[in-house]
Parts: C-alpha cells; sequence; structure tokens
C-alpha cells in the first residue's frame, strides 16, 4: 500500500483533546494550573484554540475570573471574538466535557501533537541545512541537537510534592547513614579529609576546582576519578580539553604505579617499575573509567556525550578539564559572557543528569602571590555564583620554588571556599610530581 507524499499529510493534531481541555478550564478555572504545566498557547493546532487559550492567560494574569462570559468577552475587547467563532462557540466548548477531572490526559494529547509537529518542522530546517554545502557538518549536527534539545526540554515539566510524599524517602536515606557509619552521603573522592567537609560530591552539584598553570589541577582531578573508579568501582567519565589520550593513560599508568612518569616517557624502566606497572594497569584495565580527548569539545558535544556515557555506562560522575576550553555556542559575543553561558549550561548539566560535573578552571595571576578567593575565578563571575562547591588549590612560593619534602612531596593547601551545603576550610594534602599524584598529608590514608 503506497503511502501520500509527505507534503500531503495533515500534521498531528486532535482537534477533540483541544476543545476538552478548554472546556475543562471553562468548567473549572483551577484545571487551568494543571494544563499550564504542559501548553502554551502555540501548542494548540487550531488557531481559534491558541486565541481563546491566550485569552484565558490574559485573564488570570489580572486575576480576574475564568468563565464563558468573562472569556467572551475578552476576546471581544481584543476584536477576535468572531475569528473564534463567536460567543456560541466559546460556549459550545464547556459541553464537551462532563468535568475537568482528566483535564491532565487531555493536556498530555494535545502537547504530544505539538512536540511530533515540531519534529516535522525542524526536520524540513535540517534537510536545508544538510543540502547547504557552504555549513560546516559540524556547525550543522550542533544545530540540530541544540533543535532537538529545545523540543525534548518542551516534555519537562515543573511538579511540586508534598512533605508525606518526600519525608519516607528522607527518612530512609538518615536510617541508611545510621546503619553504615559513613558520613560519606556522596561519590567519595578517596581523600577522607575533604570527604568528611564536603560528605563526598553530591548528585546535581556543580563542582570547581581553580589553580594557577602548573599547580596540579589535572592530577588532582585524574587521582580522584582512579579512587572512584578503581577503588569504588564507580563509573567515571574523564573529559580532557588539552591532553591525548596517551598522555592521560601515561599520567594514571605513573600515579598507580608510583613509577617516576619521566622514566615512563623516556622508557628507562627498571625490571621492579616494570612489574609495578603491569600491577597497576591490571587494576586499570577493570576500573570503569572512560575517557574522551577532544580539544575544540563544544557545550553541545558535552551534553550528547555524557548522556551517552549515563546511557550506555551507568556513569555517576564526570570531570571536566578545563571549562575556559569549552567552545561556547554563540562566538560572537564577549568572552564572559560565552563563559557564563558555559557555567549555566553546565549547573543545568548537572541537575538534568543529576549526576556531580566537576570541572576544572584557572584562576587569575594575581592569586600566586596570595590564597585564591572566589573573586580569582578567571574571565566569568558567574562561575562562583553558579558553582556549588568551589575547591582551590594553592602552593607557598619560598624564593623561586615551592618546598618539597626528601621524599619530593609537595605540601599544598586545598582550600574548600565555597559549599552551598556545608562548612568551609583548609586541608592540607600533598603533591608528588614525579608521579603526577595527590596524596593526603596523613600517611595512614594513603
Amino acid at each position: 500500500m503506497s503511502q501520500a507524499p509527505l507534503k500531503d499529510k495533515i500534521p498531528p493534531h486532535n482537534i477533540e483533546a483541544e476543545k476538552a481541555t478548554l472546556g475543562a478550564i471553562l468548567i473549572n478555572p483551577e484545571a487551568k494550573d494543571t494544563v499550564v504545566m504542559y501548553l502554551r498557547p502555540d501548542d494548540f493546532y487550531k488557531n481559534s484554540h491558541k486565541t481563546i487559550f491566550k485569552a484565558i492567560l490574559d485573564l488570570s494574569e489580572k486575576g480576574e475570573n475564568i468563565d464563558i462570559l468573562t472569556v467572551v468577552q475578552q476576546l471581544r475587547n481584543i476584536g477576535r471574538l468572531d475569528d473564534c467563532g463567536g460567543a456560541s462557540y466559546v460556549s459550545s466548548l464547556s459541553s464537551e466535557v462532563p468535568s475537568s477531572a482528566n483535564v491532565e490526559y487531555y493536556s498530555k494529547i494535545v502537547q504530544e501533537n505539538s512536540i511530533r509537529r515540531g519534529l516535522i518542522k525542524i526536520s524540513g530546517e535540517i534537510a536545508l541545512r544538510a543540502f547547504d554545502d557552504t555549513t560546516e557538518t559540524a556547525s550543522v549536527l550542533e544545530k540540530t541537537e541544540k533543535l532537538i534539545f529545545e523540543i525534548i526540554e518542551k516534555r519537562s515539566t515543573s511538579k511540586y510534592k508534598s512533605i508525606k510524599e518526600l519525608l519516607p524517602d528522607a527518612m530512609e536515606a538518615i536510617q541508611k547513614l545510621i546503619n553504615s557509619k559513613d558520613s560519606c552521603t556522596g561519590i567519595p573522592s578517596g581523600f577522607k579529609d575533604l570527604d568528611k567537609k564536603t560528605n563526598g560530591f553530591q548528585k546535581s552539584e556543580f563542582i570547581v576546582i581553580g589553580a594557577r598553570p602548573s599547580v596540579g589541577k589535572t592530577a588532582l582531578a585524574l587521582t580522584m576519578a582512579a579512587n572512584i573508579a578503581i577503588r569504588h568501582k564507580i563509573p567515571v567519565g574523564f573529559f580532557s580539553l588539552e591532553m591525548s589520550e596517551q598522555a592521560i593513560m601515561q599520567r594514571l599508568i605513573s600515579s598507580e604505579a608510583r613509577v617516576d612518569s619521566e622514566h615512563i616517557r623516556s622508557g628507562l624502566v627498571s625490571e621492579i617499575h616494570l612489574s609495578k606497572i603491569h600491577d597497576a594497569a591490571g587494576d586499570i584495565y577493570e576500573a570503569p573509567l572512560y575517557l574522551t580527548s577532544v580539544s575544540d569539545l563544544k557545550i553541545l558535544d558535552l551534553r550528547a556525550l555524557s548522556r551517552k556515557l549515563i546511557r550506555d555506562h551507568g556513569v555517576k560522575i564526570i570531570f571536566v578539564d578545563y571549562l575556559t576550553m569549552i567552545q561556547a555556542e554563540n562566538k560572537t559575543i564577549p568572552r564572559h559572557e560565552q563563559i557564563a553561558e558555559i557555567s549555566r549550561s553546565l549547573k543545568t548539566l548537572a541537575r538534568e543528569l543529576d549526576i556531580p560535573i566537576v570541572v576544572l578552571s584557572q584562576v587569575k595571576r594575581e592569586a600566586e602571590k596570595k590564597e585564591p578567593t572566589l573573586a580569582d575565578l578567571r574571565e566569568s563571575g558567574s562561575i562562583e555564583q553558579d558553582a556549588d562547591l568551589v575547591i582551590f588549590l594553592h602552593r607557598e612560593k619560598t624564593g623561586d620554588d615551592t618546598k618539597p619534602d626528601n621524599t619530593g612531596a609537595i605540601e599544598t593547601a586545598v582550600i574548600i571556599a565555597k559549599q552551598r551545603n556545608g562548612p568551609i576550610g583548609d586541608i592540607k594534602m600533598v603533591f608528588i610530581p614525579k608521579y603526577t599524584r595527590f596524596e593526603s598529608s596523613d600517611k595512614s590514608e594513603n
């Protein structure tokens, strides 16, 4: 059986559901509060229904009663009553449904058809862009994902929960903590002193680790990622925008094997060290750690890859190295606005995916002479505003360089400068340059 050409098909719609939705509001004005969780005027297919729903919303905004008479008068005032079929048509809507009990069901039907029409519309736009040889393929993909994401967002609805619904889950979580005797409610970083202050990295949190270059941001992030994936078997995603996958792997092997990274790079490895490397490689091989190395990663790519990591591998935490290297969608706006857009997107992504996202960021040069503060985060004040947890790394300068101990370990301050749901303060750790690894200053933890 041959199908009719797409151009001859009528766009998806359900007039009966649209009438029932509007009729439910005219019967019971309180039904409007349910409808607006799913619909806006443009979601209706029939123009007259768009206008009627807009009139209902306008009345609501003015604090006026909503019924047949007031809606008819509002349409008359804006000169659209005849376009909507007159007072008789508006009145007839109230007879479409016996009650407003099923208004949510009717609203969902209208919404689903609106989404389908949206998909049909953007498919035409995507086709035109795909045929345009002057547009880069990457740009076409980016715009396509953005258009589809906007439609996906259309399905999301804001709903409230009563205390009665929330309390059982809260009490169950508290009881689990009591039974486990473990204060770490989130994902453990692997550093006990840090986890005591943060209770671990929490779901939906946007976490920033800031430092000057060469202080150890990447080393700390990799050490944490290894702790989480290797020792706790929690799936981790790690995005690197400045290092190759091979470079990351060499760092990881050096850190886990505790073999000098310079020896690994030069190939000057003893038999003892080679044995350590093989042992570490075995542990790393079994770890649920997923690396992505892209130098020009865009925020839309990051969002898409993050969703894929969660869908395919159940990733529970994501690290991004580092924030200011992420490409903004709109490069024509000032740089500080681009960073603000990226920062907001990362915070939104953490909430959407319900996982912690840990992002590395550089701080201003002035922070070399003092302990960094929130104001030292580079290029945009929105980072400090958006972040739920901000951690700085800082090492005091003594002469021309930092002062290592006799093992080569350099004491480093880990400063919790901001934490929405916990205390701030300093923690001492040590950085071991030859292993590119952080360890607790308390040797019993290592």
